[in-house]
C-alpha cells in the first residue's frame, strides 16, 4: 500500500513539474531590446515634450499605458506639443534638440547604448529638462553609474513589500516654491508602494520638495526605513539641466488622481522652463 502511494505521488510530481523559482513572468519581464534606429518625428513646435516609456527591466503594462495616456493629455492641455515613444534610439543629438523636456515614464533596465547615453547626458548638461517618474528611479542597480549618482542623486534600495506593499501614508510638502508642489496640500495622504533610497540626495542644488512621514505607515521590511527625512520628490541641477524626480505612481489608477496630475503637470512645466526658476 505504501509503495503504491509513493508511486502515485512520484507520477504526479513528474507529470506537473513546479516552475523554477527564478522563472519570471514575461508580461512583467519582457525580453530586453536595444533600439538602434530612431522613430520618425512629426513636426513639433518649440518647447515640445518627449515621453519615453522604454523598459528593459521590470514592466507594469497597466501602469505604463495609463501613465502614457495621462501624460500626453496633460502636456497638450498646457499648450505644448508631445511625442510619446518606447524607442530609446530617439536619444541622439538631432532628435533631442527638438525637445525642451523628457519624461521618463517608469523606464527600467539598461535601455541606452553608449552613444545614446552620451547624447542624453550632453543634452541635459546644456539645459535640457528631465522628469523621472516612479520606476525611472527604481532599479536596485544600474549599469550606468552616472544615472543614479548624478542624475537622480540617490540609489533606490527597495520599497514596502508584501503583504504590506501598498499602504496609506502621509507626504509632507516641504517646499512649495516649485510649480509641481505649489498647489498640493501641506499634508498629502494617499496609498502607494513607498520607495526608499540609500541616502538623502545632496549637492547639485538639490531641493527636497516632499518627504514621507514614516509614522503614518509601517516601513516594511525594516531596511526601507530612512528616518526623519525620507525624500520622495526632489529637484536638482545637472550642468544647466533641470532634473525632477518623483517616487510616486506605481499603480495605474494613481495617474487619475487629481493631485498627482497637478504635481506631474507642474513638474513638466518646470523641467521645460515654461515656469519656475533654478538651474
Amino acid at each position: 500500500m505504501l509503495s503504491a502511494l509513493l508511486a502515485l505521488a512520484l507520477a504526479a510530481e513528474t507529470a506537473t513539474p513546479a516552475p523554477p523559482p527564478s522563472a519570471r513572468n514575461p508580461r512583467n519581464w519582457p525580453e530586453p531590446v536595444m533600439d538602434t534606429i530612431p522613430p520618425k518625428l512629426p513636426a513639433l513646435k518649440r518647447g515640445a515634450v518627449l515621453i519615453l516609456s522604454k523598459t528593459n527591466g521590470f514592466r507594469d503594462p497597466e501602469q505604463i499605458d495609463a501613465a502614457k495616456a495621462v501624460l500626453v493629455e496633460l502636456v497638450r492641455k498646457q499648450g505644448q506639443d508631445v511625442f510619446e515613444t518606447e524607442n530609446a534610439a530617439i536619444m541622439n543629438p538631432r532628435d533631442l534638440a527638438r525637445f525642451s523636456a523628457v519624461v521618463l515614464n517608469s523606464t527600467s533596465g539598461n535601455i541606452f547604448d553608449e552613444r545614446q547615453r552620451a547624447a542624453f547626458q550632453g543634452w541635459i548638461e546644456k539645459g535640457g529638462g528631465v522628469v523621472l517618474l516612479h520606476g525611472a528611479g527604481g532599479d536596485p542597480q544600474y549599469d550606468w553609474s552616472w544615472y543614479p549618482q548624478t542624475l537622480i542623486g540617490a540609489q533606490f534600495i527597495g520599497h514596502t513589500g508584501r503583504p504590506k506593499q501598498f499602504q496609506q501614508g502621509t507626504i509632507d510638502i516641504r517646499d512649495r516654491t516649485n510649480p509641481a508642489t505649489r498647489d498640493l496640500p501641506e499634508r498629502w495622504t494617499r496609498t502607494e508602494e513607498w520607495y526608499s533610497f540609500d541616502k538623502v540626495p545632496t549637492g547639485n542644488d538639490t531641493r527636497i520638495l516632499a518627504t514621507l512621514d514614516e509614522t503614518s505607515y509601517e516601513p516594511y521590511p525594516e531596511r526601507t526605513r530612512m528616518g526623519a527625512v525620507h525624500p520622495l520628490i526632489w529637484t536638482r541641477c545637472v550642468g544647466k539641466g533641470r532634473i525632477f524626480f518623483s517616487a510616486l505612481g506605481h499603480k495605474a489608477e494613481t495617474y487619475a488622481e487629481p493631485l498627482h496630475q497637478t504635481m506631474i503637470s507642474g513638474a513638466i512645466r518646470w523641467a521645460s522652463r515654461a515656469e519656475g526658476g533654478g538651474c
